[in-house]
């Protein structure tokens, strides 16, 4: 049953009852049409107050039911709004905890509203590539003004209840239990006679409304470039105040369904579906018993490792923050206090959280200092001889029961594990820097690591705040197995005739956060570089990076040295194209008998992309990765992919896994290592997708 019934004092009231955020799923959408209908039927009802069970009024859609048959039953959302303004008995809307979306629009629809303080009011469609799609465009604007509401719809932002009070989006505001305050305000309303308020009866309000449309359009132009919904949000908005209200509803309405239909849309709502989906352990059955966190370890307190630590103290969880010597470590103390202290300047901080982080944070030099922690964070140097001998001595001092966790990008967690005699507690936690920033949490399980172990991974993980990736063991994970073959189709267009600045231009133009060169700059190529150079060790046959070696050689490691694949002004970030580089790869064409050749765009982008697609096809294979939208969640979250394109496995799926598959093949009739995976030849043939 996804609504309740019942009458109190005359007044019925009609609770949606559909958890965890009472979405307005087909079965809630018919329940509050049946229940508005039965209060107007029953004589002995004078007015009518809805509400939502739990913890929120409504926050909008049933995501569950999106692309499926129940998100287009009748009665729609627009039928039942129709509905409760054409009541005759007064409706008010009880609103606490959140409502947001179509919850928002079912409150707009209310004659009257209560609301309590601290609830979470936002038209947030646009965070998924849409507009609101049941008046929200026209109903909160003549409700609040133009400006306020447009700046809610077009950014999705959230506000504060008590925010609102002033605005003319609500009658009142609570101040005990909001439903009986609501049953008391409709007992009042109902002794006014019909016909009771309406928002679409009001008149948009502001003193220049085509000046403001104007100057939004410029804005949303340069900071929303490759989403249509901001701008469909504007030609909405516009329609408030210069169409009639149904004339209006319906533009929106159409703006709503072509938008839902777009490939921009389906993207962002896969990267929101993916990153949910990404929390749920794959082969978890039953109730599984988690270990209590409550005190961390961090041994290394380089930058990554106290940025690791800042995570767990922002949380208000205790850390001991470990290292060799006590400069080590008050170094790291340094940073973490830095980078707080530059939070309380930009104002997201206050002084007294600071200072109360702080006190949470223990260091030492004496690895004894981790006995009693529950969770330790090995953060040493990416060197497995170094990462066995810390495992060890961490396995002589930690109590029984601590999870060990390997912060390794690559390396081979079965065998750290095997260096102790608790391979069972030991996981990957492969953060992504900076640890504090990024919202990338990578997840290792080891052959023997124990479910309890990772769900308390996954728990820790959303303590704190990260997207959290399952991965099985393999050289570089889902991230960095992939960036690798990137990052070599990179280097091959600038071996056969490319130019660093071009190939990173296609890249950003296509979405990406940074350019593959950029990027490397970035991290420090020699990071890399120690990479490149143990697989060269352990497989001679490996490609090598012959231009990339040489820069390295030479001390070019990007942004650290002021020089790398660009040039950079001291203390400065900007990259600049380097004539040194470029000398260095004409010598390198030159020494090899390369007539350099031109690429498109189009051309670098799609060598680029399907080189992750085609690693992502394998890992997948593998069992790396237990479904594409993981491997969609870790670049729209740790390599920065455009979200708008949903993730390369999705970007694949959009454009067609018949047309890559094609494109892969026309490529390995002259290189054979873009043959296309036996994954992708078979989705090929059954027109599957990745995300089917």
């Amino acid at each position: 049953m996804s609504t309740h019934y019942k009458v109190v004092d005359n007044v019925a009231v009609i609770t949606i009852t559909n958890p965890p955020v009472n979405g307005l799923g087909h079965a809630v959408r018919l329940g509050i049409a049946e229940g508005i209908e039965r209060a107007k039927s029953d004589p002995t009802v004078a007015s009518i107050v809805l509400t939502g069970e739990g913890k929120a009024f409504s926050g909008g859609a049933d995501m569950r039911e999106f692309n499926s048959p129940k998100s287009g039953m009748e009665p729609g959302l627009n039928g039942v709004l129709s509905i409760i303004e054409s009541s005759s008995k007064p409706v008010v809307a009880a609103v606490h905890s959140v409502a947001m979306g179509g919850g928002l629009e079912l409150a707009m629809a209310c004659h009257y509203r209560v609301a309590a303080p601290k609830a979470r009011i936002a038209l947030s469609e646009v965070t998924m590539g849409l507009l609101p799609g049941a008046g929200g465009t026209q109903r909160l604007p003549r409700l609040i003004g133009l400006e306020s509401a447009l700046n809610m719809i077009v950014h999705g932002t959230s506000i504060s209840s008590e925010k609102l009070a002033d605005s003319g989006l609500f009658d009142r505001m609570a101040e005990g239990d909001v439903v009986q305050e609501a049953i008391e305000f409709a007992k009042e309303m109902a002794k006014r006679s019909a016909p009771h308020p309406r928002a679409r009866d009001k008149v948009v309000q502001h003193v220049n409304p085509e000046g403001l449309i104007a100057v939004a359009r410029a804005a949303v132009d340069a900071r929303y470039k490759n989403l249509p919904a901001p701008k469909r949000c504007l030609d909405a908005l516009e329609a408030s105040f210069k169409l009639p209200f149904d004339e209006a509803l319906a533009l929106e309405r159409r703006s709503f369904l072509e938008l839902m239909n777009g490939s921009v849309s389906k993207s962002l709502r896969h990267a929101f579906f993916s990153e949910r989906a990404a929390a749920k352990l794959p082969d978890a059955s039953g109730e599984i018993q988690e270990r209590a966190i409550e005190r961390v370890a961090v041994v290394g307190a380089g930058l990554m490792g106290s940025g690791i630590a800042m995570n767990f103290l922002s949380a208000g969880l205790p850390v001991v923050l470990v290292d060799v010597n006590d400069e080590a470590v008050n170094k790291g103390r340094r940073s973490i206090q830095a980078n707080y202290e530059a939070s309380v300047k930009k104002a997201k901080l206050a002084p007294e959280a600071l200072e109360k982080r702080m006190q949470l944070l223990q260091t030492s030099s004496d690895l004894t200092s981790v006995s009693q922690c529950d969770l330790i964070i090995e953060a040493v140097y990416e060197d497995m001889p170094l990462k066995l001998s810390t495992f060890r001595a961490l396995d002589e001092v930690a109590k029984p029961g601590a999870i060990l966790a390997s912060n390794t990008s690559t390396l081979d967690v079965n065998q750290i594990a095997a260096s102790t005699k608790r391979p069972q507690d030991v996981i990957g936690l492969h953060f992504f820097s900076p640890a504090n920033v990024m919202k990338l949490l990578e997840i290792v399980r080891g052959e023997k690591t124990s479910i309890e172990v990772l769900q308390t991974a996954f728990n820790i993980a959303r303590r704190i705040g990260k997207v959290a990736v399952l991965s099985g063991v393999c050289d570089g994970f889902i991230g960095n197995r992939m960036i690798a073959k990137y990052s070599r189709r990179a280097q091959e267009l600038v071996e056969q005739g490319a130019l660093p600045e071009q190939v990173d231009r296609a890249a950003e133009e296509f979405g990406m956060a940074m350019g593959p060169f950029r990027m490397a700059d970035l991290a420090g190529n020699d990071i890399g570089w120690a990479i490149r150079k143990r697989r060269y060790a352990e497989d001679p046959s490996q490609p090598r990076f012959e231009i990339a070696d040489r820069l390295c050689e030479s001390g070019n490691f990007g942004q650290k040295t002021g020089s790398g694949w660009y040039d950079y002004e001291p203390g400065q970030r900007k990259a600049k194209p380097s004539a040194r580089t470029r000398a260095l790869i004409e010598a390198y064409w030159k020494e090899k008998g390369i007539s350099p050749r031109k690429f498109s765009n189009a051309e670098i982008v799609e060598r680029l992309i399907f080189a992750l697609v085609n690693e992502g096809a394998a890992i997948l294979e593998e069992g790396i990765a237990a479904r594409a939208s993981d491997i969609d969640a870790v670049y729209l979250h740790g390599y920065g992919f455009p979200t708008w394109r949903g993730g390369p496995m999705f970007y694949a799926d959009t454009v067609g896994i018949f047309n890559v598959n094609r494109a892969m093949r026309s490529l390995a009739q002259s290189d054979s290592s873009w043959t296309p995976s036996p994954l992708i030849e078979r989705l090929a043939a059954k027109n599957s997708a990745f995300n089917a």
